[in-house]
């Protein structure tokens, strides 16, 4: 009778029950955060001060931070994605965002040990052979992957090589169907919102995001695109290292820059006042950056970059943007593209109308809670996509009790404008962390007009008619405010 090997008995037997206590975990740390919310909405009914209420909310708040913090770094993986959709600071509570902004870069990294290992098998050489120089220690560590600094042998520059980590895809997808689980029980008790289809698409996105020979085609396709379209740089996208890319190895080039989350701490450091004028204008053009890069993408080509959250957006000299992590693209369908461009032209222009119509055409359906039916209809709009918050507003809360979600049911919400939905909201958290409001919608406003004129959409004099009344408005205010 052959030996059994306990060691490796137990170790096989840990792996297939790791799903099932990865689940356990979720929804015992779910519940208790969801439950507390919904205990503490009972009980702060019941005070009539309106300061005490507030001061209850935030203590509440802090508490669910902390938990949900814990969940998404004791948990990695998938969760670290989930702290950078949710901790944004147009959308979460403030306490929330002071948590979940610190979680970038931290998932636990793979050893070194093993990253040669995956190195070596995927790329048929030893490490030895290919680079002159490679730093085992990290530059950062993200879900799914981590980043080296290397220089590869003969060559006089610096790249950036990163290594998937291994074994992290089925966790990733036994997480995403637990989220869908809870999705589709929120959605039925508390918000009026297709949260089931967005989770769908997360996942059909990030089954793609393990494939790095997608990336790096990704990637050279939008620097292609974004180059041709652009008599000067609007943002920088790294050269793909073309002989060292693999299923699970991608090198491109080295780009030097801060981290955006460190802007404020490098104008300082400059002996820069951070609320001055010099700021400002750097902030601004920052975002105008970011943002004619995205309409262009979004609008004229209808292949996007669809992960701008802060961890992969790096400064420059000369206030210049780099975006890095091409894992999650999207290409939208072309009646897909020109209805987004029929509805940002509806959002820009105010009209109501317009804007009903466009969210039917995309195949948003909705289902009035309200008696003004239009105008709720136009500020849904507003709130999933366009970045411009009402005057005096700091955070948009939009599932709040008298939030237009609140008023307005989705019922079904189209899976590949979710993408569209997340960069939106990307780029709004981005102008709110800078104190820069702005509307991504009229910033869009030509691109808008240009792809709905070359389809057909909008006839010659129209097109001719908007474009100088732009001319004259654009005399008169840029948009842009602090």
């Amino acid at each position: 009778m052959p030996s059994i090997d306990l060691k490796e008995f137990q170790e096989k037997i840990s792996i297939q029950l790791r799903p099932l206590q990865r689940s356990l975990q979720f929804w015992a740390r779910a519940a208790d955060i969801y439950t507390g919310y919904k205990v503490f909405q009972l009980r702060v009914s019941f005070e009539k001060d309106v300061e005490k209420a507030e001061a209850m909310w935030e203590r509440q708040h802090e508490d669910a931070a902390d938990k949900i913090y814990s969940m998404c770094y004791d948990m990695g993986g998938f969760f670290l994605k989930v702290a950078q959709v949710i901790g944004k600071p147009d959308l979460a509570p403030a306490a929330w965002v002071r948590r979940l902004v610190t979680l970038c870069d931290q998932a636990p990294g793979t050893p070194s040990n093993v990253v040669r290992l995956i190195l070596e098998n995927e790329l048929g050489k030893t490490v030895d052979d290919m680079f002159e120089r490679f730093d085992w220690d990290p530059i950062g560590s993200a879900s799914i992957a981590q980043v080296h600094r290397a220089r590869l042998k003969g060559d006089k520059k610096d790249v950036v090589v990163k290594v998937q980590h291994p074994g992290v895809q089925d966790l990733m997808m036994t997480d995403l169907r637990n989220l869908q689980a809870f999705a589709l029980y929120v959605q039925k008790t508390d918000i009026k919102f297709d949260l089931y289809s967005v989770c769908k698409e997360m996942e059909k996105q990030i089954v793609y995001e393990f494939d790095f020979t997608r990336e790096a085609e990704a990637m050279d396709r939008i620097r292609s695109f974004l180059s041709e379209n652009n008599k000067k740089t609007v943002v920088k996208v790294p050269r793909v290292i073309k002989d060292v890319v693999s299923r699970r190895v991608l090198a491109m080039e080295y780009i030097d820059g801060i981290p955006i989350l460190n802007l404020k701490d490098e104008i300082i450091k400059r002996g820069i006042n951070p609320d001055g004028k010099v700021a400002a204008a750097a902030k601004q053009n920052i975002l105008k950056s970011l943002t004619l890069a995205y309409g262009q993408m979004i609008l004229k080509s209808g292949f996007f970059h669809a992960d701008p959250h802060p961890g992969n957006i790096l400064i420059c000299k000369h206030s210049e943007v780099a975006l890095l992590d091409y894992g999650q693209v999207k290409e939208l369908p072309n009646p897909l593209r020109l209805g987004y461009a029929n509805l940002v032209l509806a959002i820009a222009d105010n009209d109501q109308i317009r804007a009903s119509e466009g969210l039917r055409e995309l195949g948003i359906d909705t289902l009035s809670l309200c008696e003004d039916e239009r105008t709720e209809l136009f500020k849904l709009a507003q709130v999933m996509f366009d970045t411009k918050l009402p005057p005096g507003v700091t955070v948009l809360q939009p599932f709040a009790e008298d939030s237009s979600i609140k008023k307005i049911a989705v019922q079904a919400f189209p899976e590949e404008l979710f993408s569209v939905l997340r960069t939106v909201h990307l780029l709004r958290g981005l102008s709110v962390g800078l104190g820069v409001n702005y509307s991504c919608a009229e910033e869009w406003r030509p691109l808008a007009e240009e792809a709905l004129y070359f389809s057909g959409r909008l006839k010659d004099e129209d097109f001719k008619s908007r474009n100088r009344r732009r001319r004259r408005f654009s005399r008169r205010s840029s948009g842009w405010s602090k």
